[in-house]
Order: structure tokens, then C-alpha cells, then sequence
């Protein structure tokens, strides 16, 4: 079996790693563990990449948001190999479109079953890009397991 688990270390996404280690999964499971972060858009904006404040800016954000997806999606594997040692664990920060890069990968990886938590980080951003969880619901080409927090509102 192989298993997608998108998270953004969001309560949701704590959520579920929380309930995929609940599963009882066969010891030949694979489990991808992906992050994806919005890499700043500089183009129509006159803003250089090159070199410059604006540029070691963005370059700065694009670094700590490396370093907190590594973060994150090092703590989920910790805590899912600390339940079943069997389980082989893969982890990956990109950056992107979170639904895209989601969804392209469990593609790309023939994967059997995506998990997500049913919102990510934030209000605002939910208004701006769309439910991630929804548009891999109705996208994906395998199963789609939306966990909820029972405890966040």
C-alpha cells in the first residue's frame, strides 16, 4: 500500500498523522510524507530576484520555509515510525501549489491513498487558494482520507 500524507503542521494536519497512525497497515506500506510551501511571486511586481535586498528577501523566506517543512515533516515521520518500525517512510519539502504538487505526486507515485487534514493554516489563505482537501477529493485518481480535528473550530 502506499500512503500520501500531506501536511503543513497545521492542528489538522497533526490531526491526521494522528489518525493514520491509528490504522493498522501492513508492514509493506509505503509512506510519503509531503510539504508544500508557496514560494513568494515576484513577477509583474518589479521586484529583482537577483541580488539586492528584495532578493536575499525572498530568498530568506523561501530558506526558512525549507527549514520548517523539514521540521515539520520530520516530526510526522518520528512520530509515525515510533508506532510501526515496519512502515518504509519517505519525506519531501517542495515548493508549489499545494493541491498541484499534492496531486501530482500521489499521480506520479501510483499512490492508493491520500491523506489531509480537512483545512490547512489559516482562514485567509483557505479564501484565496480553495480547499486543498476538496479539490484532491474530487481530483485525485485514488482514495482521499480528509481527517478532521475534532478539537479545533
Amino acid at each position: 500500500m502506499k500512503i500520501v500524507l500531506a501536511i503543513d503542521g497545521s492542528e489538522f494536519s497533526k490531526a491526521a498523522v494522528d489518525e493514520l497512525n491509528k490504522m493498522t497497515l501492513p508492514s509493506y506500506t509505503e509512506i510519503y510524507i509531503i510539504n508544500v510551501y508557496e514560494y513568494p511571486k515576484t513577477t509583474g511586481l518589479g521586484l529583482h530576484t537577483m541580488g539586492g535586498r528584495t532578493g536575499n528577501y525572498i530568498e530568506e523566506i523561501r530558506s526558512n520555509a525549507q527549514k520548517l517543512g523539514n521540521k515539520i515533516v520530520s516530526e510526522a515521520s518520528d512520530k509515525i515510525k515510533a508506532e510501526n518500525k515496519a512502515l518504509t517512510i519517505t519525506t519531501n519539502v517542495v515548493s508549489g501549489l499545494p493541491k498541484s504538487a499534492i496531486l501530482e505526486k500521489a499521480e506520479d507515485w501510483d499512490a492508493d491513498l491520500i491523506v489531509v487534514g480537512s483545512q490547512g493554516q489559516g482562514a485567509f489563505s483557505r479564501f484565496l487558494l480553495g480547499s486543498v482537501s476538496q479539490y484532491l477529493a474530487t481530483h485525485a485518481k485514488c482514495s482521499v482520507m480528509i481527517v478532521k480535528d475534532k478539537g479545533v473550530k
